[in-house]
């Protein structure tokens, strides 16, 4: 059962209590017959500043919890904080063992784990993770392995918020096949254009392409960053909006279809498409603006069935008009801001 705190006028972040926390088996929806069972112990498949968060939040709540470590991080912080610690991906460089999904199942099955925490980054974002720990019978803490999917892929996020009525940055439908699709695209909506990956985030696999002499280069750049970073290098191609402010909406989804917000943060201030400043609540934001973006990311969210934490992402031009960009669905970095503003 989940439990939200009200808070200074508004809804506090999640929080659960230990005496009433149980989870569904394998994502079942409100039609289906739950499966009751207390979470007694929580692996964190990850490590660092992360994994210690989730620790002391289990600690708190009387719930014991595992960490898993590469044979690198054997002297690392988030070892020593967990109950239990089990080595994973032998041999295997430090990044890959955190992404060695049969491991992880292995010692969470062979140590009688409850539910696995992805924490953010390595497998946060992967939908065949979700599934793996489902298909043991082990609750994963995120969103179900079908909204990891969705979401992840932004050709598919786009059309459900299109269909959700939510408004989007004008783009190919889907992934371009050759470089003569991206000069349609200009010459249909002229420059600046923007490719953008179209199966991973974080920056990788962006250009912004300003004339048309520019065009060729940066189709090439963009999907070998694509490639490098995500193991494919598929690409969209947006009208590229100068100077948008970058707006974020916290959102909160239960397994019953119920959506909440817990307002936006404010990321324009960025280098190189990653975030720098997080100001929460956004600033000098037009009030019957604030008030759509929160409507239309828990409506999004509401038509995907979206559950657990996650982070719906608006672009806002210099007329006012808004434009959604992606979900992020997983923990962030910038959860602790929203945090401290409504706490």
């Amino acid at each position: 059962m989940l439990r939200y705190i009200g808070a200074r006028g508004g809804l506090g972040l999640l929080a659960i209590r230990r005496a009433c926390l149980y989870s569904r088996s394998a994502h079942s929806t409100p039609q289906q017959s739950a499966v009751i069972r207390p979470i007694k112990k929580v692996m964190v498949a990850n490590r660092g500043e992360i994994a210690i968060r989730v620790f002391r939040a289990c600690t708190e709540l009387g719930i014991r919890t595992v960490a898993v470590y590469s044979e690198q991080d054997t002297g690392q912080m988030h070892r020593q904080k967990a109950d239990e610690a089990y080595l994973i991906g032998k041999g295997l460089p430090p990044v890959a063992a955190y992404l060695h999904i049969p491991d992880i199942i292995k010692v969470a099955k062979d140590n009688d784990v409850d539910a696995i925490h992805p924490g953010y980054g390595f497998l946060s974002e992967r939908a065949d993770f979700a599934q793996a720990c489902v298909d043991a019978g082990i609750m994963f803490v995120g969103p179900t392995p079908e909204t990891v999917r969705k979401m992840g892929d932004k050709v598919e996020a786009r059309s459900l918020a299109i269909a959700a009525g939510v408004p989007v940055v004008p783009g190919t439908d889907g992934p371009i096949a050759s470089l003569s699709e991206a000069k349609v695209f200009a010459d249909t909506y002229s420059f600046p254009i923007i490719f953008k990956a179209a199966y991973g985030g974080g920056g990788r696999g962006m250009r912004v392409v300003k004339e048309y002499e520019e065009l060729e280069e940066n189709y090439q750049r963009a999907y070998s960053e694509a490639l490098t970073a995500f193991g494919n290098g598929a690409l969209f191609v947006e009208k590229f909006i100068e100077k948008p402010r970058h707006i974020e909406v916290q959102i909160l989804g239960d397994k019953y279809g119920n959506v909440i917000h817990l307002y936006e943060r404010d990321c324009s201030i960025q280098r190189r498409h990653q975030k720098v400043v997080e100001i929460a609540p956004a600033v000098q934001l037009d009030p019957q603006l604030r008030a759509r973006l929160h409507a239309d990311a828990v409506t999004l969210c509401k038509q995907v069935g979206y559950e657990n934490a996650g982070t719906v992402e608006f672009l806002v031009d210099k007329h006012g008009k808004h434009f959604f960009i992606e979900v992020n669905s997983r923990l962030q970095v910038e959860h602790t801001v929203t945090e401290e503003v409504t706490e």
